[in-house]
């Protein structure tokens, strides 16, 4: 990937990260996450950035990305 898709991503992922806040005051985060390669639990080959909304204890133990 080329920078400039790079920060294109990173750039959509910012606005929508920014608009979800706006819209929901309980998200406190995120996980931020890119399966590359079958070994990794691609199951759709094409490029795809899944962006997960967490809120407080929405889960026992975070650390990992749980």
């Amino acid at each position: 990937m080329g920078s400039y898709e790079y920060n294109s991503c990173i750039f959509l992922i910012n606005e929508v990260k920014n608009l979800i806040i706006k819209k929901d005051k309980t998200v406190t985060g995120f996980n931020i996450g890119i399966n590359d390669g079958i070994d990794a639990g691609q199951t759709i080959f094409h490029s795809h950035v899944h962006l997960i909304p967490r809120r407080n204890g929405d889960v026992r133990n975070p650390t990992g990305g749980n």
